[in-house]
């Protein structure tokens, strides 16, 4: 299975300031991160993390690489150091990039964009950067883990919650008393 993801911001405090996420400390912040990966993704998972993966403070990339399951990719955000794009343990490393999965062609960036390749036959933006707190586009969805239950999202699943959360709500009949 194909998983999405970005924004993780391992051993960056701003995180936890900027972006409220609930923990006390960059320790748990992280060992939740993690556990949440692994919960979701398997050994035999692929997963594009579209940016901002890691703090240059947080350590050895390589062996937080280690540490996350699946086949691991990075789109390169604005925070990732030459430290985390260069580490041992990504399959591979790029700004851009255009992959086609469970039939759908995806423009992956850890930037949202206005208009995108083949945006006029049905391809979907995928992008990091916002943290949850840009107006959904049609077509177009943060995968950071702000906007994604802090965890990894797989297509069928971002899919899934779009469709939920375009439901009307459930009306009830007028009382007849």
């Amino acid at each position: 299975m194909i998983f999405f993801t970005g924004d993780t911001h391992f051993g960056d405090p701003r995180v936890l300031r900027i972006d409220r996420r609930p923990f006390n400390s960059m320790s748990e912040h992280d060992a939740a991160l993690i556990k949440n990966w692994n919960e979701v993704v398997g050994g035999n998972d692929e997963v594009w993390h579209l940016g901002d993966f890691m703090s240059a403070k947080a350590g050895n990339c390589t062996e937080l690489l280690g540490r996350l399951n699946g086949r691991k990719h990075l789109i390169v955000g604005n925070n990732d150091p030459t430290a985390t794009s260069g580490a041992d343990g990504w399959a591979s490393v790029q700004h851009y990039a255009e992959i086609r999965a469970d039939g759908h062609h995806l423009i992956l960036c850890h930037y949202a964009f206005r208009t995108w390749n083949q945006m006029g036959k049905g391809s979907i933006n995928l992008h990091g950067h916002s943290h949850g707190r840009l107006k959904p586009a049609p077509r177009q969805f943060d995968v950071g883990v702000d906007a994604q239950e802090l965890k990894p999202i797989s297509l069928e699943h971002l899919f899934a919650v779009k469709q939920r959360k375009a439901l009307p709500a459930a009306r009830t009949a007028p009382s007849q008393d």
